[in-house]
């Protein structure tokens, strides 16, 4: 699967302009690029990767172009794998990528077994891209992202936000909806549905300029839990974990 543009208020303006020639069609808004692919997901990986530009690793201050990623591997993040208290500002703290995250759960947990200490049978579900590391919030399905300007309390917007998912199995259920500097939704985007033996899926969504302050990832329909199988595993419900987060350049909210 590859990109396209999304131009959903074209279609409105045409049918506008057929019935009524005084109508004045809707202002649609910021036009975004979506990425999107599952199975083998690298090649579009690379093209969102690309098309941001080159990675500014973890340096410090805001970069005038380019990208930042994270992909919960390093060896800064070692002392918290495998527990449900990995720190919500790590990586605009410790790693220096302006990213911090919120959720309703009660944490965070950066997993290197594939959630299996919490659940045997999650070892049978869930797969990295990047190896060995996985997230996911702790006592919920949904956690938020919100931007500052790397290693700074400065809040930020950014021009295109990607993510890989791992077992996505119920379509239209895992998203992610971004939200500008006024609490203004851009859109909701829909992660596709696995499509292999690898069950990975990749949604990225870019814009001409910065606009992203915050984006809110819905993981399937339920939290991992002890007693909580996925519905390939004889659950009910599509559970959902997540692996890189690549996004553009946090810069300076104005």
């Amino acid at each position: 699967m590859g990109t396209f543009r999304w131009m959903g208020f074209a279609a409105l303006a045409a049918a506008m302009a057929c019935n009524d020639y005084s109508a004045v069609a809707p202002d649609p808004g910021p036009q975004a690029t979506v990425f999107v692919a599952s199975g083998n997901i690298a090649a579009e990986v690379d093209n969102f990767r690309n098309a941001l530009g080159p990675s500014n690793g973890g340096t410090a201050g805001g970069q005038p172009a380019g990208r930042r990623q994270i992909s919960w591997d390093g060896a800064g993040a070692n002392p918290f794998n495998n527990r449900n208290d990995f720190p919500a500002a790590f990586f605009n703290t410790k790693v220096k990528s302006g990213a911090v995250f919120t959720t309703a759960g009660t944490g965070f947990r950066n997993d290197s077994t594939a959630f299996i200490e919490v659940n045997p049978n999650y070892g049978a579900e869930f797969t990295a891209f990047s190896p060995t590391k996985i997230f996911a919030p702790v006592g919920s399905n949904q956690l938020d992202q919100l931007f500052q300007v790397a290693g700074q309390p400065t809040p930020a917007v950014v021009n295109g936000f990607g993510i890989v998912l791992s077992d996505v199995d119920v379509a239209d259920k895992t998203t992610i909806e971004l939200f500008a500097q006024d609490g203004s939704s851009l859109g909701t985007y829909v992660a596709p549905v696995r499509s292999d033996a690898a069950g990975l899926s990749f949604i990225g969504v870019m814009y001409a300029e910065a606009l992203i302050a915050r984006v809110r990832i819905t993981l399937g329909t339920g939290a991992l839990g002890a007693n909580v199988n996925d519905i390939s595993a004889g659950g009910t419900l599509d559970l959902v974990v997540l692996d890189n987060l690549i996004y553009g350049e946090p810069r300076k909210a104005f």
